[in-house]
């Protein structure tokens, strides 16, 4: 697509909020936000960066979806890039995304709070808040009745279910309303998530004050809670966050950016007291590299999704997006980019977080406190597999900040000797000498991790005693899952992170050695397919009995009936060939 294309299509589009998608023949490449959809997206036609020069030139299409607010445009542009993830946004890596309310394209509709609307329903939203969603649905479906079961439940039943009993439904499958009646208890529904809030704020304020007037205090007051939710859940709630104590919750934010990812920790204070860390990885588009705050922008947008917000963000950078701002402001947030004192000391803590990696929930954070590392971002898992000493190999893989590195995985052939202890100190000798010699282009790890317990752990840490390189070694035992340290043993938790994470890469590890070992063995299999009388089933058996050709050619006639089952001149025609 062209500048001309782009100009072309942007006239067709409203002068109105709303989210657009560049899009090519098979994804997404890009989501915006715009509070004039026609301008921003004419913008487009001059490329103000080389990054979107090549997005625009890869599209062939622009989707525009019309909101009510620029919140709704900043919210939907979140839930969109989270499940598109397209390749041209900065993404962050989980899967929350923020709540919308459907009404579905059946004859009588049903009410249901989604993250994905099905097709052909009418959807509103999306929202900050799940809690006030909740709350607001149930209040309608009180006043209305518009029902939320599921079609399966809906069909063929003789009788009202429960919800029609606690005044949740009018029951419309057993015929207990019109069609009539009910469509029009979803149009008043529709008028109501449509901003009309009167359609439902006037029956709670009548049934508060009936319930006050007939001294129900506890039925009043619960009215009255609803009440406050309805009147602020079209102006972005920002009354209900000012009703707060000053500033109780606080989250500080750093990021740093590397190539292509980015990383941002966030601590979380309540009334002065750190509570709680946490560190996110986002992937950061080509060209968008050193933009801290355009990833902390993107992070804040889709980090709070169905999570409340704080009363004040302490951020190390300040981000250019007037349409954040704006759903900030109006959620009575605090930005503020300190330069000295106390909330300049947590933003350079959160940053050193951001570059070490501690709170980050995948297990190196855990891992690192237990063990009194500075880091374990970065792990090598060691293993190694053969068949009675022979076809005997090694298999280094890698875990960087709890996901596997598959460029940095090795493997190697070892001197066949059924010794464990001797595989496993050879394998880590062979990579501590490229280590110390600089002919490993990999980075050093933060820790060795060995698939097995004392005696493998100590013939790993001999071997990098006698080379010299300083890393530090632990065991993982299989049986009791314990793990293995120079100071001693012990055991984690069923659900400790920690645990889990050693677990992933001790079986990576012990996947990666048994498959390489089962390629060595195999590379035989061309000479034993020339033996007649030898098909596939048989060279399998040999292979396993015997570990490699070298052993079955070290085996007696006598030895090679007894596992093939072959006769005696098949087994001296195989002896003879090999």
């Amino acid at each position: 697509m062209d500048g001309a294309s782009v100009r072309e299509r942007a006239n067709d589009l409203p002068r109105e909020p709303g989210v657009y998608q560049f899009r090519d023949d098979d994804a997404t490449l890009y989501v915006g936000k715009a509070v004039d959809l026609r301008a921003r997206v004419r913008s487009y036609a001059d490329p103000r960066s080389r990054r979107i020069e090549r997005m625009v030139e890869r599209s062939v299409e622009i989707e525009p979806a019309v909101t009510d607010t620029e919140t709704q445009a900043l919210l939907l542009e979140a839930n969109l890039i989270k499940r598109h993830q397209p390749r041209y946004n900065v993404r962050l890596k989980d899967d929350k995304s923020y709540p919308l309310v459907q009404l579905t394209d059946h004859e009588f509709p049903r009410i249901e709070i989604t993250r994905d609307p099905e097709p052909g329903a009418t959807a509103f939203g999306p929202y900050t808040e799940r809690g006030r969603v909740e709350t607001v649905v149930k209040a309608l479906r009180e006043t209305y009745g518009v029902r939320g079961c599921s079609e399966h439940k809906f069909a063929g039943r003789d009788r009202p279910c429960l919800d029609h009993d606690i005044g949740l439904c009018t029951a419309p499958c057993t015929g207990e309303i019109s069609r009539g009646e009910y469509i029009g208890d979803v149009e008043s529904v529709e008028g109501f998530l449509e901003g009309s809030t009167g359609v439902l704020a006037d029956p709670l304020r009548r049934e508060m004050d009936r319930a006050t007037e007939e001294q129900n205090f506890e039925r009043a007051a619960n009215c009255r809670d609803k009440l406050d939710v309805v009147e602020s859940f079209h102006d972005g709630g920002g009354a209900a966050v000012a009703a707060a104590a000053d500033e109780q919750w606080v989250d500080v934010l750093g990021a740093v950016i590397e190539g292509d990812r980015a990383t941002v920790a966030r601590l979380h204070s309540e009334d002065g007291q750190l509570v709680e860390r946490d560190r996110h990885t986002l992937s950061v588009p080509d060209d968008d590299t050193g933009e801290i705050g355009g990833v902390l922008a993107a992070f804040i947008v889709q980090y709070y999704a169905e999570r409340s917000l704080p009363d004040a963000l302490l951020l190390p950078e300040r981000f250019d997006d007037d349409e954040l701002d704006a759903w900030l402001d109006s959620e009575a947030v605090a930005v503020r980019v300190p330069g000295a004192g106390r909330e300049a000391t947590l933003v350079e803590l959160a940053l050193k977080n951001a570059r070490r990696g501690r709170g980050r929930a995948d297990g190196t954070a855990a891992l690192a406190d237990a063990l009194g590392l500075d880091s374990a971002n970065r792990i090598e898992g060691f293993d190694v597999s053969h068949a009675q000493g022979r076809a005997a190999v090694g298999s280094d893989v890698t875990f960087l900040d709890g996901d596997p590195e598959k460029a940095d995985y090795r493997r190697k052939k070892l001197d066949d000797a059924n010794d464990d202890y001797a595989n496993m100190c050879a394998l880590v000798a062979w990579r501590a000498r490229r280590a110390v010699e600089g002919r490993d282009e990999r980075p050093d790890p933060d820790l060795l991790l060995i698939d097995g317990g004392e005696g493998q752990l100590n013939a790993a840490r001999d071997a990098l005693s006698d080379v010299g390189w300083d890393v530090p070694a632990i065991g993982l035992a299989k049986a009791e899952e314990r793990v293995v340290t120079p100071d001693g043993s012990f055991e984690w938790p069923d659900d400790a992170p920690e645990r889990h994470l050693l677990q992933r890469v001790r079986d990576e590890a012990h996947r990666f050695a048994v498959q390489y070992h089962q390629t060595v063995r195999d590379e035989v299999s061309t000479v034993l397919d020339d033996v007649p009388g030898v098909g596939p089933q048989t060279r399998r058996r040999l292979l396993r009995r015997f570990g490699s050709v070298d052993g079955v050619r070290a085996a007696s006639a006598e030895e090679l009936q007894a596992v093939t089952g072959v006769g005696e001149k098949t087994a001296t025609t195989l002896r003879a060939r090999l």
